[in-house]
């Protein structure tokens, strides 16, 4: 016997008690793990909270042995078009503070995160329109709604698109049009999204999890060594995306908002860039 234990892992009823309030958990027999990320039970409102949880998450969910693969996906109709109205005070009050603590810092891990901590394989499901979509598209496999939209609002909104969704964007949809899509608000339907390859599958709503759960039942038909050891392929090139880019894009970010002197995380400015997708136009170009 060893002279020392080994320190105990995370038990999944523990941290689903812990993160009930930003993701609903559950786990089925074998390991899959389906999280159902919410905000006061409907879509996602983004938060600097909100915003932490995501990296804290994928570390924990990581770091149990049991979980063998992971299914993420939104509440409702939508994935996150909107802020939580008290979101971003903790930002207002202290920039310095937060622009590091919750903008580079914690930006940084949620996405490193997913690629790095989770070694088991990751399924997506974009259930709506929305931003900050790369979490579902940084997933191994995704697959959308008939009705989703993905764009990246930064730029609309004053800021630099250098979080996490550029890298995304570049990876899967090559320089151009990542250019265009950044500069534009592009809003990229679910269609143009197969098209573009930023997803597997489109799927109806009332079978989104269905699909999912499909999915990953195949997934989990070959042995455990086999399923973790794949994942180190087949990511690879978001490792060294994230290498070459997700530092440096993050720093520029960061640099311009400080440059500012002011937050431009409000729930105004993400309801003005959003506005035109739910008209139904295609980009921000007036």
């Amino acid at each position: 016997m060893s002279l020392v234990d080994f320190i105990p892992g995370p038990k999944f009823e523990d941290y689903k008690e812990r993160f009930k309030q930003h993701y609903k958990l559950e786990r089925r027999e074998g390991g899959v793990i389906l999280v159902q990320a919410h905000t006061a039970g409907g879509p996602i409102q983004l938060s600097v909270e909100n915003h932490r949880s995501v990296g804290q998450l994928f570390k924990t969910i990581g770091a149990d042995p049991e979980n063998e693969v992971m299914i993420f996906t939104g509440t409702g109709e939508e994935f996150m078009m909107d802020a939580d109205p008290e979101g971003f005070k903790l930002e207002k009050e202290d920039l310095q503070h937060w622009a590091y603590e919750y903008a580079y810092k914690d930006g940084r891990i949620n996405v490193s995160s997913l690629v790095n901590d989770l070694e088991i394989p990751t399924i997506g499901v974009l259930n709506g329109p929305g931003f900050h979509t790369e979490i579902c598209l940084m997933c191994d496999i995704t697959i959308c709604s008939e009705d989703a939209v993905i764009f990246d609002l930064h730029y609309d909104i004053g800021s630099v698109p250098g979080d996490g969704i550029h890298s995304c964007f570049m990876e899967l949809l090559g320089v151009k049009r990542a250019a265009y899509a950044l500069l534009t608000g592009q809003a990229i339907d679910a269609q143009k999204a197969l098209e573009y390859g930023l997803v597997n599958e489109v799927v109806p709503r009332d079978k989104l999890l269905d699909r999912a759960w499909k999915i990953a039942d195949h997934i989990m038909t070959q042995p455990r060594i086999t399923r973790r050891l794949t994942t180190q392929i087949i990511r690879r090139p978001w490792k060294k995306r994230i290498a070459d880019d997700l530092d440096g894009g993050f720093g520029i970010q960061m640099f311009a908002h400080l440059a500012k002197k002011k937050s431009i995380h409000s729930r105004n400015h993400i309801a003005s860039s959003v506005a035109y997708v739910k008209e139904g136009k295609e980009n921000n170009i007036k």
